[in-house]
């Protein structure tokens, strides 16, 4: 037969049980949540290496295929849904830019997120679009910087399993 508690910690125990999350002290902020002043899109950052923007678009082939977390401005974003936005070093429009879009089309950003800073962890893609794909993109406010004579375009993108915007 079980012995019952001694007073002293039953009423430890019964306190604990009762105590409202209010009460308690803050607990220090989690790594999965965002920074003061970011608001998160996605799930939450990994452990991938963190490479600046100049870097990437300056040798996109080194990165292909790997995971990154990179830093930057929005330029553009998809004025329809949200669903793809394109990061540049700055807002200037000579600044060298790609296309950012989102894992498994599993969240969009906010359709006025141009102006925003954002950083993300994304898988580097470099790939030639489609003569369509280029002309739908372009109706949603994308631009190309190698756009070939066939309508196709070369084009860096992030396919991004996390973005955080601040503004």
């Amino acid at each position: 037969m079980r012995q019952p508690l001694p007073w002293p910690l039953l009423a430890l125990v019964l306190t604990a049980c009762n105590t409202s999350p209010k009460s308690q002290p803050p607990a220090a902020a989690s790594a999965t949540e965002p920074e003061p002043g970011w608001t998160r899109y996605g799930g939450s950052f990994g452990s991938s290496e963190r490479v600046p923007l100049q870097q990437l678009l300056a040798t996109p082939d080194s990165y292909s295929g790997k995971t990154v977390t990179v830093e930057g401005e929005v330029r553009r974003a998809c004025s329809r849904k949200g669903c793809w936005m394109e990061l540049a070093e700055s807002a200037d429009a000579k600044t060298a830019a790609c296309r950012v879009t989102f894992k498994d089309y599993g969240f969009f950003v906010p359709l006025d997120s141009a102006g925003s800073r954002a950083r993300l962890e994304a898988v580097v893609q470099v790939e030639k679009v489609k003569p369509a794909h280029v002309e739908h993109l372009e109706e949603e406010g994308a631009s190309f910087a190698k756009k070939n004579a066939d309508g196709t375009a070369d084009e860096v993108r992030l396919v991004a399993s996390v973005v955080e915007l601040k503004r």
